[in-house]
C-alpha cells in the first residue's frame, strides 16, 4: 500500500505576480525549487493564505535568484500581488519509506529569497 503524504513546501512566500494570458501554472524561482526538491512541470497544490484560495497547478522554473511566485493562467485571478502564499508538493510513499522520511521545508523572507532548509522532524521537535 502507498500513503500521499507532504514532500515538501515553500512557506508563505510572496505572489510577485500574476499573468492570466499565460497558459498556465505557477512560476517559482529556480533556487526555490532547487532547495525544496519540487521539480519542474511537477503537479503543486497553492494555498494563498490572504483570501483562503486552494488550487492545484504545475510548477515551472522562473529565473534563479530572481524571488518570482507568479500565478500564470486562470490561476492569475487566484491571488493579487503581495497575497502570501504556501507552495507544497506531495509524494506517494510505501511505509517502508516512511521510517526515514521527513518533508523539506523551505522557508523565505519577504523577498523571496531563502532563509533556511528545514525539515518536519527538526521543526516538530522545537514544538
Amino acid at each position: 500500500m502507498q500513503r500521499t503524504l507532504l514532500l515538501a513546501k515553500i512557506h508563505n512566500c510572496t505572489l510577485t505576480g500574476a499573468d492570466i494570458n499565460y497558459v498556465g501554472s505557477i512560476s517559482i524561482d529556480q533556487v526555490l525549487l532547487d532547495k525544496s526538491g519540487i521539480l519542474p512541470y511537477e503537479q503543486v497544490q497553492v494555498v494563498n493564505v490572504a483570501n483562503g484560495e486552494r488550487f492545484i497547478t504545475y510548477a515551472i522554473p522562473a529565473p534563479a535568484n530572481s524571488g518570482a511566485i507568479e500565478l500564470n493562467g486562470a490561476a492569475a485571478r487566484l491571488g493579487i500581488i503581495g497575497d502570501r502564499l504556501i507552495i507544497m508538493a506531495y509524494g506517494q510513499f510505501t511505509t517502508e519509506e516512511l521510517k526515514n522520511y521527513s518533508p523539506t521545508v523551505v522557508i523565505v523572507d519577504e523577498k523571496n529569497r531563502l532563509s533556511q532548509v528545514r525539515h518536519y522532524d527538526d521543526l516538530l521537535s522545537k514544538v
